[in-house]
């Protein structure tokens, strides 16, 4: 399955491997990772989530860049639950014959995931926890793909 919403962590490396197994076509593979800040004070975060709606959302934003870039493989990785300051929150992997493809793609993704997802965010820390609002900025990034 490319699309995976779970409480467990993730291995990086063991993702990268499955996504290229056996596909000797592919020239490129970009990674990114998502970590929990400790801006200000954060010491942990709790993302929840629609079970089945989250699923459908990401495999939507997979077929979006599928359908832009000649893409060879996608993998996405959305954690929720309770996550502590230096965690891992999000891996895209995303595959290509050639670069730029793999790039833009990812990066797509991810403007998608913090825009289109359906998880909500409540950040705790030294003044108690509190829900992350929309950004602007987030928004922003989304609207330059059209």
């Amino acid at each position: 399955m490319s699309v995976s919403v779970q409480q467990e962590d993730f291995d990086i490396a063991a993702e990268m491997a499955r996504l290229t197994a056996g596909d000797a076509d592919i020239g490129a593979v970009v990674s990114f990772t998502g970590l929990v800040r400790g801006t200000g004070g954060l010491t942990a975060m709790e993302l929840e989530h629609y079970p089945g709606m989250t699923e459908k959302a990401l495999e939507e934003i997979e077929a979006e860049a599928r359908a832009r870039w000649p893409l060879s493989a996608v993998r996405i990785i959305h954690r929720h639950g309770r996550l502590a300051t230096g965690d891992n929150i999000v891996l895209v992997l995303t595959a290509s014959r050639h670069r730029q493809a793999a790039f833009e793609a990812a990066e797509f993704v991810m403007d998608f995931l913090k825009t289109k997802a359906p998880f909500w965010k409540k950040e705790e820390g030294p003044e108690g926890a509190n829900w992350v609002d929309a950004r602007d900025s987030d928004d922003a990034a989304t609207e330059r793909w059209g």
